[in-house]
């Protein structure tokens, strides 16, 4: 959304206003305002001529509306579809773009860790943040577990009781007990939980400073249980049908507020955290790791207890287990 459309949503919301107030207070043409309201209505915008003037009577659920009411400097570029927000953020990164989130309402060729298809279905929110923060390389995993955050509290603020899975997994606790019909727990030994979003977050530095950093976001927003795959879990599922354009809103909010107080990220992260205090196993490339996880240091090591004392793991896939 350019600035003048902003600009005029900005006075609409005030009340009816006239084409020439707008153009006089935006000092462009009454023809240029015609413009830009058009194509304010083509995005969604209910937009009525009155006697008055201008009226904004409604504004669009979801797409380039996120900026409408936006407490965040970052620009939304929305794609109906798209194969990857993160391919696209990655293009806008190399092109020199900043603070812009690659938004979708459907993504069918996204991935994850480790290679990992990730089809997003229509009514979801798949995110992509291109960022260009002035931090060392080793420092950009914090900008991970602030996403995690961010994810986790607008979902709780959507009546979600979302934690997150060290490092970044969203995750909400099953209600169901995960027995079988014997009543014994399954073999694995795993907690089941259902999973509401992931994370994955790619960078591009130079002599130790980050030149860009792309954090990639996919959430099981208004998704059907029926459309979702076995082990996860959705808003609509565990909260109801929710609002998209305030619920991205709040989880862009909620990262700005972060990302310029790293400070802050960690204490955070504890505090929504499932995995801290969990017994866990965590496969890394080394070998298993099995104990009981108690801290997360910077810049998002995780502490794990173990028979032969502290380890300290910094990548890899994390389970939680039942008691031993």
């Amino acid at each position: 959304m350019n600035d003048t459309r902003r600009a005029i949503l900005d006075a609409l919301a005030d009340g009816p206003i006239s084409g020439p107030e707008l153009a006089n207070t935006l000092d462009v043409s009454r023809n240029a305002v015609w413009k830009h309201v058009e194509a304010l209505r083509e995005s969604g915008f209910e937009i009525e001529s009155t006697d008055d003037g201008y009226r904004l009577c409604d504004v669009p659920e979801f797409g380039s509306a996120v900026e409408y009411g936006l407490a965040a400097p970052f620009e939304i570029e929305f794609h109906e579809s798209i194969g990857s927000t993160n391919d696209r953020a990655r293009e806008l990164a190399c092109d020199g773009a900043a603070d812009i989130a690659v938004l979708a309402d459907e993504q069918i060729g996204g991935r994850g860790r480790l290679n990992r298809a990730w089809f997003g279905p229509s009514g979801g929110v798949w995110l992509s943040l291109v960022l260009r923060p002035d931090i060392p390389t080793s420092h950009a995993p914090l900008l991970t577990l602030a996403a995690a955050v961010a994810v986790t509290r607008a979902a709780r603020e959507a009546g979600v009781p979302a934690e997150i899975k060290w490092p970044n997994d969203v995750l909400v606790p099953s209600a169901v007990a995960y027995e079988g019909e014997s009543g014994q727990h399954p073999d694995d030994g795993l907690v089941g939980d259902e999973k509401l979003a992931g994370i994955l977050t790619e960078m591009e530095g130079e002599a130790g400073r980050v030149s860009w950093v792309v954090v990639g976001i996919g959430i099981n927003v208004n998704i059907e249980g029926d459309d979702l795959p076995d082990g996860a879990t959705s808003v609509q599922e565990a909260a109801g049908t929710v609002d998209r354009r305030i619920f991205v809103q709040r989880l862009l909010e909620e990262f700005d507020t972060l990302r310029v107080s790293p400070d802050k990220i960690l204490s955070a992260w504890r505090e929504h955290a499932a995995t801290l205090g969990q017994r866990v196993r965590v496969e890394t490339p080394s070998g298993n790791v099995v104990g009981t996880a108690i801290d997360i240091e910077s810049p998002g090591v995780l502490v794990v207890e173990t028979d032969d004392g502290d380890v300290r793991v910094h990548a890899g896939d994390c389970e939680h287990l039942r008691p031993a």
